[in-house]
């Protein structure tokens, strides 16, 4: 009945475990690997004019709401002495400066932080219902001209996207008919261009509003928004190029602003100027998830040690990489069987190994070891009890250190240093229990024990110190629980070490 018990509670630990990994590598996007790097672009604008002389000024600057396909990592604005106010209305998002007397030239920022990440929708509008049409009022011969045109796409379309797509191909043509050059004349900017498609398609009844779109590419200094075409189908707004007519947007694109208001409007000011500058970077995921978490409304990150100081995250690192090095010890005592001096021995030493590096620190602690050995032997025959030859045993740790430490610095060994990590109750522990091996069951099985416990620790330092291993298990301590589970398992395991098989493989034998 136990064993069953054991067994459902670490199915329910493996599920917790690994539930909430899943949880955060395809919703937050949190990297498996230390070396994930997410590209993130950072999009400046900047705004400059001249104030008119000591008058207030109120500036309002349309920016992203929450553009698809991307996560917001960071925003920020420079308003120096400016009051500073954002509005979302559910379909427009604004930023509102506002200076009550300001003279001379002018410039505020504004700067947002993107990652790309498909999976990000944008954020719902509060009410997608149909727009209204509002009809131009174009002059007699340019309504004359829109009128044969619209008759001419009319008779080669069959539905509204077939209307729109045979209406961009006119209208864009190398070569282009009467009624379409008439129309094209009085463009002068994209914008223009945009919205004459827009009133000729008001003219067919059919919905349709300009964008801005910003396109991501590193090293932009002096950029623009590029004016696009929203046709509305009756339940959502669909991109369309207003140039060739495909459905969508272009690479690199995101939507910076819709409708008719401009995107920058300046109360008070004059000579106004806005310019886009666009760099890529390399940016650790773990930072992007972060900010994707909170976007989500996910309260997973606030709780986890990120929210930490960074002090106490450094701290975390190391301790949470214990329960691998007591995992392992459990695999190569109980299923491989190698003999130890104590169960978490090894593990402290492998700490220390972390600051020593492996080479030197298995050196100084064989010698540690060793002299220690020496002096124990001797205090033997001097009869001691039991608490004070520990204390004289502990005492006698620490001058050894001392004196090691001091020496390898005056021959030019820095390594030597070292020893001072050393935890020094668990090695005049080691140096007892081995002196009593040694006098109980010989110093071959003392030195069998000595080397098991060295073998262990340094393969419990290998793993404590594996960048991937660190890394899984400070982003998702969850995992601590699947080793929890696999520890409780092999804890009713009662079935033979390897190296007993090979102890008895003759018996097996026969």
């Amino acid at each position: 009945m136990r064993g069953v018990h054991v067994k459902l509670l670490a199915l329910l630990l493996i599920a917790v475990g690994f539930g909430i990994c899943w949880f955060k590598v395809t919703r937050l996007g949190l990297p498996l690997v230390p070396t994930e790097k997410a590209n993130v672009w950072t999009v400046e604008a900047r705004i400059q004019f001249r104030a008119q002389k000591d008058s207030a000024v109120k500036v309002r600057f349309y920016i992203p709401r929450q553009p698809a396909s991307f996560t917001v990592v960071d925003e920020n604005f420079v308003s120096g002495d400016y009051g500073l106010t954002t509005e979302d209305d559910g379909i427009h998002r604004s930023a509102e400066w506002a200076v009550r007397r300001v003279n001379g030239y002018q410039v505020l920022y504004y700067r947002i932080h993107l990652s790309r990440d498909p999976s990000v929708e944008p954020l719902p509008a509060e009410a997608v219902a149909a727009p209204e049409i509002r009809r131009p009022d174009f002059p007699d011969a340019l309504q004359s001209a829109a009128k044969g045109l619209m008759s001419e796409v009319l008779k080669k379309s069959a539905d509204g996207k077939s209307f729109v797509r045979e209406l961009l191909a006119r209208f864009n043509a190398p070569t282009a008919d009467p009624n379409v050059t008439l129309l094209r004349q009085g463009i002068e900017s994209p914008e223009d261009w945009t919205q004459r498609i827009i009133d000729l398609l008001a003219t067919a009844s059919i919905p349709s509003r300009s964008a801005y779109v910003l396109a991501l590419k590193d090293g932009i200094s002096h950029g623009s928004l590029i004016p696009w075409l929203e046709i509305f189908d009756g339940k959502q707004w669909i991109a369309v190029d207003p140039h060739t007519g495909e459905p969508g947007m272009f690479e690199g694109a995101v939507l910076w602003h819709v409708g008719s208001a401009p995107v920058l409007s300046v109360d008070g000011g004059k000579n106004v100027k806005l310019e886009y500058s666009v760099s890529e970077r390399a940016q650790d995921r773990t930072l992007v998830a972060e900010q994707r978490a909170r976007q989500m409304g996910s309260r997973i990150m606030e709780y986890s040690l990120f929210s930490l100081p960074v002090s106490v995250q450094n701290v975390y690192r190391v301790l949470l990489m214990v329960p691998i090095g007591a995992f392992l010890i459990v695999i190569l005592r109980n299923i491989i069987g190698l003999r130890t001096f104590g169960t978490f021995m090894p593990i402290l030493i492998a700490l220390a190994f972390r600051e020593t590096e492996l080479l030197w620190g298995m050196v100084l602690f064989c010698l540690l070891i060793a002299m220690g050995l020496l002096i124990r032997f001797y205090l033997e025959y001097l009869k001691l009890l039991l608490v004070p030859r520990l204390a004289s045993v502990l005492i006698i740790v620490i001058i050894l250190m001392a004196m090691i430490s001091i020496f390898s610095h005056k021959l030019g060994f820095d390594r030597g240093l070292s020893v001072a990590l050393f935890p020094m109750v668990i090695m005049a522990m080691t140096i007892e229990r081995m002196s009593l091996a040694w006098e109980e069951l010989g110093a071959g099985e003392a030195l069998v024990q000595g080397f098991g416990s060295l073998m262990v620790a340094a393969l419990s330092y290998l793993c404590m110190s594996s960048r991937y291993l660190e890394h899984l298990i400070f982003v998702f301590p969850e995992l601590l629980f699947v080793v929890l589970a696999i520890t409780l398992l092999l804890g009713r395991y009662t079935g033979y070490r390897l190296t007993e098989l090979w102890r008895f493989r003759a018996a097996l034998k026969g």
